[in-house]
C-alpha cells in the first residue's frame, strides 16, 4: 500500500501536509475521565485546519454519565488507614488520599442510581472552550444506603457512519482500559430510597500540568434528617 498510503510523523500543529483539506479525522484521543491528558484540543485544532465542508469526525459523539455508589469496604480499607498508621494518627493525610479519584472498574452491585448524563459534546461544532464546563448533575437513590463515592463512564459515538456505532466504557458493559473513574467523598452521606443526591461537576485544566484536571464537585443531599451541602476538590493526574 505504500503508492497509496503517505505517514506524515509530527504534532499537527507542526506538521505541513500536501493537501488543503482532508475527508476524514480519525483520533483516539480519549483519556481517563474522557478528558485526562487534554489531548481533544489537538483534534479540535485539526477540524478546524484541515476537514473539508461535509468531512467526517470519527468519533463524532462524547458523553459522560454519573451514578452515586456504595462502597464501605474500599473507604475503610484505603482511607481509613490514615487513621492508624501502625499507632500513629495520621488521618490528617486522608483528605490528600480521597482528592485523587480512582480510576478502576465500579462492581455493579455497589451502584445506588440510575445514571445521569452531565456532559454532552458535538465534536463538529464543539470549541476548546467547552472543555473547561462547570455542569449540574442529579441522580434519585434507589435504596436506602449510604453513598461513599460517585463513578463516572464516557460514551463515543459514531452517529454518521451507515451502521452507526457506539464506544461504551460504562460499569454494564465489557470493560475497557479506560475503566471508569471513582470520586470519594470526604464525608459519605447516609441517604434514604426516593430521595436525591446533587449538585454540581466543574473541570478545567491544571495549571501546573495542563495533561492534569482540577475537578470540584458540590454535594446537596436533604431529607427528614439530613440537610448537607458541602464542595470538595480533586485533581486527576
Amino acid at each position: 500500500m505504500g503508492d497509496k498510503i503517505t505517514f506524515i510523523r509530527g504534532k499537527v500543529e507542526e506538521v505541513t501536509l500536501p493537501v488543503d483539506k482532508v475527508d476524514i479525522i480519525i483520533s483516539e484521543w480519549m483519556g481517563y475521565f474522557l478528558l485526562f491528558e487534554s489531548m481533544l484540543d489537538t483534534v479540535l485544532y485539526a477540524r478546524d485546519k484541515y476537514l473539508a465542508e461535509g468531512g467526517l469526525m470519527l468519533p463524532d459523539r462524547v458523553s459522560m454519565h454519573m451514578v452515586a455508589l456504595e462502597d464501605a469496604k474500599y473507604t475503610k480499607e484505603k482511607f481509613g488507614f490514615w487513621d492508624d498508621v501502625y499507632g500513629v494518627k495520621m488521618s490528617s493525610l486522608k483528605h490528600i488520599a480521597i482528592s485523587e479519584p480512582l480510576v478502576e472498574k465500579i462492581p455493579k452491585k455497589n451502584i445506588l442510581t440510575a445514571a445521569c448524563t452531565f456532559f454532552d459534546l458535538d465534536l463538529y461544532t464543539a470549541k476548546v472552550e467547552d472543555l473547561t464546563f462547570a455542569h449540574k448533575y442529579k441522580v434519585c437513590l434507589n435504596s436506602d444506603n449510604t453513598v461513599y463515592a460517585l463513578g463516572c463512564w464516557f460514551d463515543v459515538d459514531f452517529t454518521k457512519l451507515n451502521d452507526k456505532q457506539k464506544l461504551s466504557t460504562s460499569p454494564y458493559k465489557p470493560l475497557t482500559h479506560w475503566q471508569q473513574t471513582i470520586f470519594y467523598l470526604n464525608k459519605p452521606i447516609k441517604a434514604t430510597k426516593g430521595n436525591t443526591l446533587s449538585g454540581s461537576i466543574a473541570v478545567k485544566k491544571s495549571e501546573e500540568n495542563f495533561r492534569e484536571l482540577d475537578i470540584k464537585l458540590s454535594f446537596h443531599y436533604r431529607d427528614d434528617k439530613e440537610d448537607i451541602n458541602y464542595v470538595q476538590l480533586y485533581k486527576l493526574r
